[in-house]
């Protein structure tokens, strides 16, 4: 294995446990786990009390699981094109030297 692989892999170690250990312990009362979207409703509310959404969706899962499941699966399959995109250019590479 050479060095700049065992770097790589120490990297991705780090970034890994890097945000467990800065917020270890902190739930979802902190604000740990909040999202934007939770993030923005709240500041809204708080700009203007009054404000009422001008549309609704026309779905919503039952579930806040099973949306953290939606949007993993969506991650998922964002980063399955991006890495088949990155695998196809560097076969190409590959093959044209």
């Amino acid at each position: 294995m050479e060095f700049k692989h065992v770097l790589m892999i120490l990297g991705v170690i780090i970034l890994t446990l890097a945000p467990l250990i800065m917020y270890s312990g902190l739930g979802e009362d902190e604000g740990y786990f909040g999202g934007a979207d939770g993030a923005a409703g709240d500041l809204i509310m708080e700009i203007s009390p009054n404000y009422e959404p001008w549309f609704e969706p026309f779905w919503e899962p039952p579930s806040g699981e099973i949306e953290s499941l939606l949007f993993a699966l969506q991650a998922a399959i964002g980063a399955l094109i991006i890495g088949y995109f990155f695998g196809y250019n560097k076969a190409k590479y590959d093959d044209q030297n």
